[in-house]
This record gives C-alpha cells, structure tokens and sequence, in this order.
C-alpha cells in the first residue's frame, strides 16, 4: 500500500510540472493530412523536447516553449513574403514580430505555422527537424524564388 501511496504522489508531482501548451487550433486542424503530419513530428528539435498542447493539430517544443507549430491553416500559394527551403519543404517566411519568425508551408494542403523564438532555437534546425512529418502534405508548387 506505501508504494502504491508513493507511486501516486510521485505521477502527481511530475505531471504537475509538466504545464500544457496553450495555442488556437487552426480552421482546418481536422484535415486528415494534419493527423498524418501529428504522429511524425519528432520528439525533440534540437536540445528542445515536445510538450503536450491543448488543441487538435498543435504541437510545442522547449520549456518555456520556443517552437509552436499548428496544422490546418488555408493553402498558401501567392505571398510577397519571401521563400526559403529546408529539407523537402518551401516556407513562406514572416519577419515582423523577430527574434520570433513565423513560417508557413508554401502551396501545402493543408498549410502548416511553425514558430520558432531564434533566441532559443535554430530556424533552420527545426524546419529541417520537421522536414519528414510536413512532407507526407500534397503540396502542388514549389518556390520559384527562394531567399537565402
């Protein structure tokens, strides 16, 4: 009975440390390619280890969390943002709010948004890191442009 006691107090301590991500799922969280992208995603991108989040087709790494992701955004094929590609994706890449860049899945369906606070992680590190997982969307073009 004392180690079931223990056992008790001990799951209720960790997983009171472990805090839930709180993001807004995208319009399209329920797409069926975001199920598919979901269950790819890697554990860690770079030193940064996955979190539990509270919305259909999201997903955070690092405590406090450097990089948010959400699945389920609208196709994006037309953009003055400039695009860069990491592994076998093009990303549409958004400036305004740095040292946090936001980047969106070019010519996905659907389109997914990654965060990532570059104070604390690597751009590239985690688009390479989710390269396999975003790959298995249909994606219809590719960047004609890419910025360096």
């Amino acid at each position: 009975m004392r180690f079931i006691s223990i056992f008790l107090i001990s799951l209720v301590l960790l997983t009171g440390c472990a805090r839930t991500v709180n993001l807004d799922a995208a319009e399209f969280s329920n797409d069926p390619g975001c199920a598919e992208v979901l269950v790819r995603l890697p554990q860690a991108l770079g030193d940064q280890e996955i979190r539990y989040t509270n919305s259909q087709a999201t997903a955070a790494w690092g405590d406090p969390a450097a990089v948010l992701l959400r699945c389920g955004l609208e196709p994006v094929e037309l953009s003055a943002l400039p695009c860069v590609s990491a592994g076998a994706n093009d990303w549409l890449v958004d400036e305004t709010d740095a040292p946090n860049y936001r980047f969106i899945s070019y010519a996905t369906t659907p389109a997914v948004e990654v965060i990532v606070n570059s104070e604390v992680a690597s751009g590239i590190t985690v688009l390479e890191g989710l390269s396999q997982a975003v790959a298995v969307l249909p994606r219809n073009k590719v960047c004609t442009t890419l910025s360096n």
